[in-house]
């Protein structure tokens, strides 16, 4: 079983997804874009974790913008989400999905929590660890893998005091 810390928009908050990495203790961390140089700065003062990443919106990158990992044998979409629209709707990412035969999906971009379970695949945006929207506390999401059982399990937490 892995347990996944999922973090995005994190927009130079470095010392709250530090913070989220001590709370969790997770076996891996995804940051879903932007800022990606504080994934690198997150890794620097967090060597032993393992970090995956894709680039947002306000990244200058030409790393791909979709990836697919393998997680405890679960595919796993990771994006940020203005590639496919999300701040309009979800189709676009739930075609990419379903073309892509994922078990779940990651994305960040519009700094609001989402989770749902839709036709078996589960979608997860963790909010904005960096600048949440109307002053509410930064968020990360959590997902459990267990791959011998076929399962994820997912959850959003807030950071309510962040101690810098």
């Amino acid at each position: 079983m892995k347990k996944i810390l999922v973090l995005s928009d994190s927009h130079g908050e470095v010392d709250a997804m530090v913070q989220a990495v001590h709370l969790e203790n997770p076996d891996m961390v995804i940051h879903l874009g932007d800022c990606m140089r504080d994934a690198t700065r997150l890794k620097q003062q967090c060597p032993e974790i393992v970090l995956e990443q894709v680039p947002g919106n306000c990244d200058l990158s030409m790393d791909v913008c979709t990836r697919v990992l393998l997680v405890s044998g679960m595919p796993i979409m990771i994006c940020h989400g203005h590639e496919y629209g999300v701040k309009m709707g979800l189709l676009g990412l739930r075609l990419k999905a379903e073309e892509l035969g994922v078990k779940a999906v990651l994305f960040g971009h519009t700094h609001r929590v989402f989770y749902e379970d839709l036709n078996g695949i589960i979608y997860l945006n963790p909010g904005s660890i960096g600048s949440p929207p109307y002053e509410i506390s930064p968020s990360y999401g959590i997902l459990t893998v267990d791959g011998q059982n076929e399962k994820i399990r997912y959850d959003v937490k807030y950071l309510e005091d962040v101690v810098c």
